[in-house]
């Protein structure tokens, strides 16, 4: 699909931002208003699946519930038959595994410096969601963005559920294969249990020990062996692959990386409060009130 000129709906494609194995995310502006959106749509060659229409329309449908600062605020769904899309505030960051695998060295130091920050912020997004009964599923650093002074928004709700308990909790939750991003995902996600807000804390945690150690806390030679690590094994302290990271700090992410949910924090509430306690990096003065925010 090009840019320029071309209009999807009443919206002119500005800029394409990202590309997807079925979508793309695109810059766009509304004539009438001068107003800049972002508009993820799928490629032509599914937009008449209904698989892949269904998990756009998912995807939509969760983030339209959702108004929060440090959340992506999803606005208008289209279901067209040829440009199936839907219409996201305009966030211009990158993603902070765009940071995470630059060379440059200024985005190593805006990772650390705005780490309590960023963390924080992250933490602020699931438990909203959490409190408004959906599941994120898939927490890792492709899915969370960040400007250039560390103001965060989470994003992609493609695989999110919606919390059921009591008798509809076992209706609909059936097992099937593993949906998450293999270095992240949850023990229980792996097993298909019931989900609730511990298995974001889980994969939240994952995604922090790579944002400060630059690895996640497992890898396998095989899709199978990482899946038994989350299973199974132990992870190594994140001392051990970045010293820098406080002793504190280190034990908390272990916490949170607990095989079983009730050995880590009951809610974001908690993992905040605990936040604000601990210092990140040995090396680092931080700051320990919320004008960070």
């Amino acid at each position: 699909m090009s840019e320029g000129t071309q209009m999807v709906g009443e919206y002119k494609l500005r800029s394409l931002l990202q590309t997807g194995q079925t979508s793309q995310v695109y810059e766009v502006i509304e004539p009438r208003s001068g107003r800049h959106f972002a508009m993820k749509i799928l490629l032509p060659e599914f937009a008449s699946s209904k698989e892949h229409r269904r998990i756009l329309f998912h995807e939509a449908a969760i983030g339209e519930k959702l108004r929060h600062e440090n959340v992506i605020n999803i606005i208008k769904v289209s279901k067209s038959e040829t440009t199936p899309n839907f219409i996201m505030e305009f966030f211009p960051a990158g993603s902070l595994r765009n940071r995470l695998l630059s060379k440059d060295p200024r985005d190593k130091e805006f990772l650390k410096v705005n780490a309590k920050k960023i963390f924080k912020q992250i933490a602020t997004g699931l438990a909203y969601m959490n409190a408004k009964g959906v599941v994120h599923c898939d927490i890792k650093a492709d899915n969370i963005l960040s400007n250039a002074v560390g103001q965060t928004k989470i994003i992609d709700f493609a695989i999110a559920k919606t919390v059921q308990k009591g008798f509809l909790a076992r209706l609909f939750n059936r097992p099937g294969k593993p949906q998450g991003t293999p270095s992240f995902i949850s023990p229980e996600q792996i097993t298909g249990r019931i989900l609730d807000g511990r298995s974001d804390i889980y994969s939240y945690g994952a995604t922090l020990y790579e944002l400060t150690t630059g690895r996640p806390p497992f890898r396998g030679a095989t899709m199978n062996e990482l899946l038994k690590k989350h299973l199974q094994e132990k992870p190594q302290s994140p001392i051990y692959y970045n010293a820098d990271v406080t002793e504190e700090f280190g034990n908390y992410l272990l916490k949170l990386l607990a095989k079983n949910p009730d050995q880590r924090p009951a809610s974001f509430h908690e993992v905040l409060i605990e936040l604000k306690k601990l210092r990140v990096y040995k090396s680092l003065v931080e700051k320990d009130d919320d004008d960070q925010m």
